[in-house]
């Protein structure tokens, strides 16, 4: 039986400190914008900020470690309290480790506030003990099966540390590469996860039987992702051939698609929630194949392709699921307000107009640059607006969360 506290002492705390998820979906959407913002100012030469780094290196790694990573500590934090039947951090302790978060923000973008070493260690921090309060409750309870999370925070804090390695020691250490391997990180975990839920929320949600999965096609969709991942981690150590992770990446393409398939997605299309987290899966798997050619056609810039996974694949099941945990976690039906479905559309959107203009008009990119991220401020401008008020009041059936 779940432990809670008694409403009263609920109450003691501030509603956006009462789970995980409440300070990372809300914070970590709010910054995607800025973010966004802030980039297209530092691209076009409009603001004058340094950034730790570089403007370059603060974009990738901010959109990675800052945003995508705030909204899997936040999942995390929330999704154990499921698993273990115990409560998840709030309060203080959750307090002190979205204070380490936004502190990290702050300090990598303005790294002269403290200096280069200082603000290494603090952004550094943050997944080192998101891993140390997410792996409390699991070991209290002996259940062993979900500690496999630590370690994969462990590699995104490999990941990060090579981020920070790159802009140290640069002969040795590649921004590119280990930028990648977040992004890589991303979609395993997210695939893991995906392949968990969505069958369940499919069946759910259509009233439908459940799709079993098949063994051998996890092993395959998920290894070849973790294959894929590891070769970015490990490039320092064992180099990097173009023919091999791209055979690797078609694969997982490839493996993915057959899954998603199985669950029959266009069934979905009259539900939100779920056809903009199928919509999003299709972007995993294009992007995984199309990523895949790219890296066997020397004349294709890469960098416009991995915004398919990145935008599409990444910010897509993003906002799907803090879409759909943050109803259910504030007590309310799984009813998303209706202008999510202009969030849900045009994420998608742009990933299309960052990935193919750039790529068929080179000459017009910095627009196509533009109007991806007009539509991406309007996709998570849309979540915050809506979801803003729900994240910072109490439950609306009175429960603890």
């Amino acid at each position: 039986m779940m432990q809670i506290t008694d409403l009263q002492q609920e109450q003691q705390i501030t509603p956006l400190f009462r789970l995980g998820f409440r300070p990372f979906f809300l914070s970590g959407a709010l910054f995607s914008v800025i973010a966004i913002i802030l980039w297209l100012f530092i691209l076009k030469g409009k603001i004058a900020l340094q950034p730790f780094g570089s403007g370059y290196w603060w974009h990738i790694h901010e959109m990675i470690f800052g945003f995508a990573c705030a909204i899997v500590a936040g999942f995390l934090l929330t999704a154990v309290q499921n698993w273990t039947g115990t409560r998840g951090i709030y309060g203080r302790k959750l307090m002190l480790l979205f204070t380490i978060w936004l502190l990290g923000r702050i300090v990598m973008l303005y790294p002269q506030l403290l200096g280069n070493t200082l603000s290494s260690f603090i952004d550094l921090s943050f997944l080192p003990l998101t891993a140390f309060f997410l792996a409390q409750p699991i070991i209290k309870v002996k259940q062993y099966r979900n500690l496999f999370f630590i370690p994969l925070l462990g590699l995104f804090t490999l990941a990060n540390l090579e981020m920070h390695l790159a802009v140290y020691y640069p002969s040795i250490f590649n921004v590119t590469f280990a930028g990648y391997s977040g992004v890589m990180l991303v979609i395993f975990l997210m695939s893991v996860m995906a392949g968990r839920v969505l069958p369940m929320f499919t069946a759910n949600g259509t009233g439908t039987q459940k799709v079993l999965p098949i063994k051998i096609l996890e092993i395959i969709t998920n290894g070849s992702l973790a294959l894929a991942m590891l070769s970015l981690v490990l490039q320092p150590l064992i180099g990097f051939n173009n023919i091999v992770f791209a055979c690797i990446l078609i694969i997982a393409g490839v493996a993915q698609a057959i899954r998603w398939l199985r669950l029959r997605p266009w069934i979905t299309l009259g539900v939100p929630l779920l056809w903009s987290f199928h919509f999003a899966i299709l972007f995993v798997w294009f992007g995984l194949i199309i990523l895949g050619i790219s890296y066997l056609q020397t004349d294709v810039p890469v960098n416009h392709v991995w915004h398919l996974l990145t935008i599409g694949g990444i910010g897509g099941i993003i906002l799907a699921m803090t879409s759909r945990v943050s109803l259910g976690h504030t007590g309310r039906p799984l009813a998303p307000p209706k202008v999510m479905n202009i969030a849900f559309m045009a994420i998608s959107l742009a990933a299309l107009i960052r990935v193919f203009g750039p790529l068929l008009i080179p000459t017009k990119a910095f627009i196509f640059y533009d109007i991806s991220g007009f539509f991406w401020l309007v996709a998570f401008g849309c979540f915050v607006v809506k979801y803003g008020p729900m994240l910072l009041s109490g439950r609306a059936d009175n429960r603890p969360g």
